[in-house]
């Protein structure tokens, strides 16, 4: 037919008698019959998922991995002259791509820096492609498969590195804790007021509780002390006192009579109720 039509995402390549002519915009063209073949090619983007393949990693793991490429042609001509079906092609070199990067790595690379393979695949595919008018933008590792026997060996791994963290978290806190409790301890011994006031922190806190009965003996402690301290003094005194005594002091009391001593007074004092009689 002698008229195309050319959409806005479009291009038209037009050959005519085999020869190339021309790339015609959008909108409304004119050709000639018999001799002028339009070829339309979408600029679009066009979303080519990458279908999962099994690859062993470079420390001889299996995996499963499948990708997304994001590409749009940029010369229409080029995609028409130089390749017979691009999508096609950029499909085929998008899953070697994938498979030859991802066996190169490390599985941990592969898990947890993805960036940095997604960024390799995509410098090596638009190097690649260039030369057929596409440009690749964005590759994107969306699928990782491992092994059952390899997803309990990390969570294993995975459950003993959280407990080494617990542990030394726990180890710091003692240390500190222990360190506080130093200067605390140099604190009260300078000034033992503060034991009382600690401890009555502590039975207002543990009062709180109305069901709980509390027996505090820091006082008892206390009155312990002073009647030890007490009694340790009152015998030292009484001590003291029976030493002075016994040198013949002043104060001291003479030893009590014997019986005989007492017939004889008693003797002298009827004598003398007789004489006065």
């Amino acid at each position: 037919m002698g008229a195309a039509i050319v959409r806005q995402y479009e291009r038209g390549v037009v050959l005519r008698l085999g020869r190339l002519h021309g790339v015609r915009k959008p909108g409304f063209h004119f050709m000639i019959p018999l001799s002028d073949r339009m070829v339309k090619v979408s600029l679009r983007t066009v979303t080519m998922p990458v279908p999962s393949q099994q690859i062993i990693t470079q420390d001889n793991v299996s995996i499963h991995v499948a990708a997304v490429a994001y590409f749009r042609r940029v010369d229409a001509v080029k995609s028409i002259v130089e390749i017979e079906d691009v999508s096609a092609a950029v499909g085929q070199i998008a899953q070697t791509t994938v498979r030859n990067v991802v066996g190169r790595s490390m599985l941990d690379q592969v898990l947890t820096d993805t960036q940095t393979l997604n960024l390799a695949i995509r410098e090596i595919l638009d190097r690649t492609t260039q030369q057929w008018g596409v440009y690749v933008f964005l590759v994107e590792l969306k699928d990782i498969e491992l092994p059952v026997s390899m997803q309990r060996a990390m969570a294993r791994q995975a459950e003993a590195e959280r407990e080494k963290r617990a542990k030394i978290i726990a180890a710091e806190g003692e240390a500190l804790s222990a360190g506080r409790l130093a200067e605390a301890a140099d604190v009260i011994a300078d000034h033992p007021v503060a034991l009382q006031l600690r401890n009555l922190q502590i039975l207002a806190e543990i009062a709180g509780d109305k069901n709980s009965t509390i027996v505090f003996p820091s006082q008892f402690m206390e009155s312990a002390k002073a009647v030890a301290r007490y009694i340790a003094q009152d015998k030292g005194s009484a001590a003291t006192d029976g030493e002075s005594r016994t040198d013949g002091e002043p104060g001291a009391v003479s030893p009590p009579p014997v019986p005989s001593e007492l017939t004889a007074r008693a003797q002298a004092a009827v004598g003398q109720r007789g004489d006065s009689t």
